[in-house]
Parts: C-alpha cells; sequence; structure tokens
C-alpha cells in the first residue's frame, strides 16, 4: 500500500480529506502542515525563529503535574507480586518491573500528552472510550486505494463492521476543524521488521475514514473537515513523515504549541531516572547485596579479596610460547583453594619479575597491511 502526501516545511500526517467541500470553504483559513487542493500561507505574526505556533508552554507551568502522573507511574510499577518463574528465579521481580516499565511509560505519555496540549485552547484531546468500528466498507478502501485518492470520503460508523481499533488519542484542533488519531509508542524498535506497523496503520487510515460520522453522533455533535493519522514514536527516532512516523520531539507541529516536545523530553528524562533507580535496588536485592553493608565494609573488606589474574588483556603484543603454557596450567588449577601453601604464595607477596599476562587486540575487522 502506497501513501501521498504533500511536501511541507514542517512534515506532514497522512490525511485524508474527509469533505471536499468543506475544504474548498476553507481556502482562506491557514492549514497546520500544508496539505490539501486549497492550501493558504499561514500569516506570519513574528519572526519564525522566535516563534512559530500561537502557543506556548514552560516545563515550570506543568512540572508540578506530570510529576503527579510521574510518581502514579512508579507506584504502579512497583505493584504487584509476580508470579514464581523457574527460569528467571529470583530475578522474577526485575523481569516483572521491566514489563510493567514498558506498559506503564506508554500510559504516562497520554497522560502527559494531554496535560501538556491544555495550552492550546483550541485542542481538545479526547482519551476515553475510543472505541471505533472497522467498517468493512472502509477496510476495503483503504486496503484497494491510495490513499490521496479516498479525499472526501466519509462514511457511516455505524456499518457493518469487522471489529474495531482504539487509538490512544484523538486530538481535535477546533479552529481547524482537523480531527488527528495518533497511536503513541514508547518506541518503534520492536515493530522494524514485521508487519504489525503497517497492520497497525491500516486500521488508523480505515478509522479515519469513520471518524467525522463517529465524532458528530458521540461529542455532542463535533464536526470536522479532514482527519490525520499519525504513530508518535516516543524514542523520537527520525521519523517518516510520508509515512505517518513522527518523533516525540515534533510533536509541536501537532499541538501547535512551542515548548510541547521539550516538555515530554524532560518528563521522559524524570521518569527514566526514577525507573533506573527502582531498578538498582532490586537488581541488588536479587544478588543479595545490602547496600549499608556495601557502604561500611567495603573498604575494609577489600584488601582480603585476591582478584584473579586477567584472562583477558586488551593490547600489547602477542604470549610467547612459554608465556602461554604457563597461563594454562595456572587455568588448570583454578579449583584449588587460593591459599594453598604448597602451590601458591599470597598474591600480594608475588615477585614483580614473574611472568604477567599480557594483552591481544580486539576490535572491527580490518583489511590486512600490504607486504
Amino acid at each position: 500500500m502506497s501513501t501521498n502526501t504533500a511536501s511541507v516545511p514542517y512534515g506532514e500526517v497522512l490525511n485524508s480529506l474527509v469533505n471536499a467541500s468543506a475544504s474548498a470553504m476553507s481556502g482562506s483559513r491557514p492549514r497546520p502542515f500544508g496539505f490539501g487542493r486549497n492550501v493558504a500561507a499561514a500569516p506570519i505574526r513574528e519572526p519564525a525563529v522566535l516563534r512559530r505556533h500561537p502557543h506556548l508552554v514552560r516545563f515550570a507551568e506543568v512540572e508540578a503535574d506530570l510529576d503527579v502522573l510521574i510518581d502514579r507511574a512508579i507506584t504502579a510499577i512497583m505493584d504487584g507480586e509476580p508470579a514464581e518463574d523457574e527460569i528467571l528465579g529470583h530475578y522474577v521481580h526485575i523481569a516483572s518491573l521491566v514489563r510493567a516499565v514498558s506498559f506503564r511509560e506508554g500510559k504516562l505519555l497520554e497522560y502527559a500528552f494531554e496535560r501538556v496540549a491544555r495550552a492550546n485552547p483550541n485542542v481538545l484531546v479526547l482519551t476515553q472510550s475510543l472505541k471505533l468500528p472497522l467498517v468493512k466498507a472502509a477496510l476495503e478502501a483503504v486496503s484497494g486505494n491510495d490513499w490521496s485518492s479516498l479525499d472526501g470520503i466519509k462514511l457511516d460508523c455505524e456499518s457493518p463492521a469487522k471489529g474495531s481499533y482504539t487509538p490512544d488519542l484523538i486530538v481535535v484542533n477546533r479552529a481547524r476543524h482537523t480531527a488527528y488519531i495518533l497511536d503513541l509508542k514508547r518506541s518503534l524498535a520492536s515493530y522494524g521488521d514485521t508487519s504489525r506497523l503497517e497492520e497497525l496503520k491500516m486500521k488508523m487510515m480505515a478509522s479515519a475514514l469513520v471518524l467525522p460520522d463517529w465524532l458528530y453522533k458521540t461529542q455532542k455533535r463535533l464536526m470536522v473537515d479532514t482527519v490525520e493519522v499519525a504513530i508518535v514514536d516516543g524514542a523520537s527516532r527520525p521519523s517518516d513523515h510520508a509515512a505517518g512516523i513522527w518523533a516525540l520531539s515534533e510533536i509541536d507541529d501537532l499541538l501547535e504549541i512551542d515548548g510541547a516536545a521539550a516538555c515530554m523530553a524532560e518528563l521522559r528524562r524524570r521518569f527514566g531516572v526514577r525507573v533506573q533507580q527502582v531498578l538498582e535496588v532490586e537488581a541488588r536485592k536479587a544478588i543479595g547485596v545490602d547496600e549499608r553493608f556495601v557502604t561500611s565494609t567495603g573498604d575494609a573488606l577489600a584488601p582480603l579479596i585476591a582478584p584473579k589474574p586477567p584472562r583477558i588483556n586488551l593490547n600489547g603484543p602477542s604470549r610467547t610460547f612459554e608465556e602461554e603454557m604457563a597461563a594454562r596450567s595456572f587455568d588448570e588449577d583454578l579449583d584449588r583453594d587460593p591459599w594453598d601453601e604448597e602451590r601458591f604464595e599470597r598474591v600480594d607477596t608475588i615477585d614483580d619479575d614473574e611472568p604477567r599476562p599480557v594483552f591481544f587486540r580486539i576490535g572491527y575487522a580490518r583489511r590486512p597491511a600490504p607486504h
């Protein structure tokens, strides 16, 4: 399936003009990304280098609310008792935390997105009861036609359907009469080599054809004349607007709010710090390390622990034959008591003149030097 979108300064999400006549009438109204058949340039109220959008949000303005969301996410991650696992053993708690982090980060992004979007009074973010029907006619339309050829098509949301699709968010810009179907992913890394991403986009596109009717019937006659879909990558990897992929760092253009992306970036940073602290505590428990014991006695025990000789050294000449034989003979007796006086002296009494392990190089493959 191919998609076709216009070339624009800030990028473009996959779009469907669901009311061709309404689009023609709105030619004098500035469009957020410059798509469609009747594009008008947005008026410039101030230099683009200073402000790109009419609304602004600073992290200090939303810090208290976002910190509460982070606290709730961390509490939810730590709640619950994982089932015993014979393979993971006492590491099962760590695995459970990691799985919980993946889920809770997605929810955190949704809640934070909605909070940051309040900086634009024209934006309405829908988060509850977003079950959109996958109408059969819509699925057939997007599977058999180029996306750009579906401009002006609007289908009845109550027509026969094959299941449903629930987006993470539906964002409605009431000033522009534009709706965005958004699916927020903490990372798209796991979608790289699978067909799941194309299946997701197919569902989103089919839902876009019924969304205007669905909004009118379920959201108090809310009317839009344009529907766009976008998959937002929380990890902000390189985006591909022509394929509907947006980085989280680009949401300023979706919400028309300067600073929105910066707020979300700081949210993820703080959440990451808290998550790593939780994982570190659980990891110490799993390996039986008591933080207080390590702090108070670590220095006292260090001289009593005899370090094993390094097995691999990373630079220097190769071992000679004699050194290799000596090292191998040492390896064969590693299971013996290191304090056996018949074979070894204490490590701190080894003469500096005794053979020491040498280093060998590791690295990427290189062309051999010419003779």
